[in-house]
């Protein structure tokens, strides 16, 4: 016992008595306070716990089952181990201290090994509900704060969820490598990458005979559609720019397969969209534009410390975006750059990709804003999507047309677009040559 030093609180009006239980306790190795009065061993018990309290019941200013109950009535001593040592040796007096929850009622005279017995199992049985009381506390503690550590998780999980809603995952495994909240104006890299603007015709028109309402609901729902084939095809959404959407496609060796199969599912889900368009009160059948660019693009934020977006920035961006616009001069739905064609064509050398595509020059431009002169198409299939079968079945005579355009044969060139409508009135392409001819 001498290792614990356990702190023994002695109460007794007589000092001969605590002297004598001083110098036993003491012997077996416990610290020991004395206290001559019921107050004082309140006061004493009040300022400085002890591990237990031998006390005497006949005291003038305050009894000993008094003193019980005052220290029973503090929340830090209510578990305090108390021996009632004392001469009264009737069962009224031991009943009260019962009712004053004693632990241990001792008469005097006691037998010394006896007491020191009892003293030594009620510290030991004491200590043992302590150690009992800290582990179930602990794991009270433990599960609550796996509780809390759950529910933050969840709450967590769901931010991010929502967050992504508004910054697609690509973009943060670029801008926020280390999470959240290492996203920094300025975090930016620089990738090999394909681009994508779709923009709907006539979006002026529709909206101007709608309430606003009606149009985000029709809006929202096109976007959907739209957003399923660009993500169908490991492409994700820049941005919603109105009624126009950016999309990026990054995928390593197969990004531009991925960029012109998503065109070609936009297109073939536009008819979709359009068959079940008078839900929506839109009378006349939406159209899309669709331009396609590869090139190197910087992927980071951009902004300023108060107010900062994702993107994507460079020429590809650009140059996509006026291919868009072009879809608007020669009527057709989808043009790409002759970089886009070729990236694609490379890229179905890897084991990977088996996709081929469909595809007919149109022209070689230079569009606003632009100083080179670009090679642009017009992406009609591919072993996945065959949604132009009869611009399919012209092309032949229609790049022969082109050939004779180009070399300045136009009287041939001519033969050539007019067989092409003939076959196929609605090839807004050829009618354009068609006019230039004439």
């Amino acid at each position: 016992m001498s290792e614990t030093k356990l702190h023994i609180l002695l109460v007794d009006d007589e000092p001969a008595n605590l002297v004598l239980l001083e110098d036993l306790l003491m012997a077996e190795g416990y610290n020991t306070t004395l206290a001559e009065s019921g107050s004082r061993a309140i006061e004493i018990a009040q300022n400085h716990r002890p591990d237990l309290v031998l006390l005497d019941v006949m005291m003038p200013d305050m009894n000993g089952f008094e003193v019980c109950d005052r220290l029973r009535e503090n929340p830090i001593l209510q578990t305090t181990p108390i021996i009632f040592l004392t001469a009264l040796d009737d069962e009224e007096s031991r009943l009260m201290g019962l009712q004053t929850m004693g632990d241990d009622y001792i008469t005097k005279p006691f037998n010394i090994k006896l007491l020191l017995a009892k003293i030594q199992n009620i510290l030991k049985l004491n200590k043992m509900r302590n150690d009992t009381a800290k582990v179930q506390l602990q794991q009270e503690v433990q599960e609550q704060n796996q509780r809390q550590f759950s529910a933050a998780w969840q709450i967590n999980e769901n931010l991010s969820d929502k967050f992504q809603l508004f910054v697609p995952q690509q973009f943060l495994k670029r801008i926020a490598p280390q999470g959240v909240e290492s996203i920094q104006l300025g975090n930016v890299t620089e990738e090999h990458l394909t681009v994508l603007f779709c923009d709907i015709r006539g979006f002026t028109s529709i909206a101007e005979f709608q309430q606003a309402r009606e149009t985000f609901e029709w809006l929202n729902a096109f976007f959907n559609q739209m957003s399923h084939c660009i993500s169908s095809h490991n492409g994700f959404i820049d941005k919603y720019l109105g009624d126009a959407i950016m999309a990026v496609f990054d995928r390593m060796n197969s990004h531009a397969i991925d960029a012109l199969n998503s065109a070609l599912m936009m297109k073939d889900s536009l008819r979709q969209f359009n068959r079940d368009r008078h839900i929506f009160n839109i009378q006349k059948p939406i159209r899309i534009g669709i331009g396609i660019d590869t090139g190197i693009g910087m992927i980071g934020t951009l902004g300023s410390d108060s107010r900062m977006d994702s993107t994507v920035i460079g020429n590809v961006v650009n140059t996509a975006s006026r291919l868009e616009g072009l879809t608007k001069i020669y009527g057709c739905q989808i043009i790409a750059s002759k970089s886009a064609i070729d990236t694609a064509e490379l890229m179905t050398q890897y084991p990977e990709n088996s996709e081929s595509f469909q595809t007919r020059w149109i022209d070689c431009v230079t569009p606003r804003g632009k100083k080179q002169p670009l090679e642009i198409y017009e992406v009609l299939a591919s072993q996945t999507y065959a949604v132009s079968p009869n611009k399919i079945l012209t092309r032949p005579v229609f790049e022969r047309g082109t050939r004779c355009w180009k070399n300045g044969n136009i009287k041939e060139a001519l033969k050539c677009f007019q067989a092409v409508l003939s076959q196929d009135p609605k090839d807004t392409v050829a009618q354009y040559y068609l006019e230039k001819c004439q």
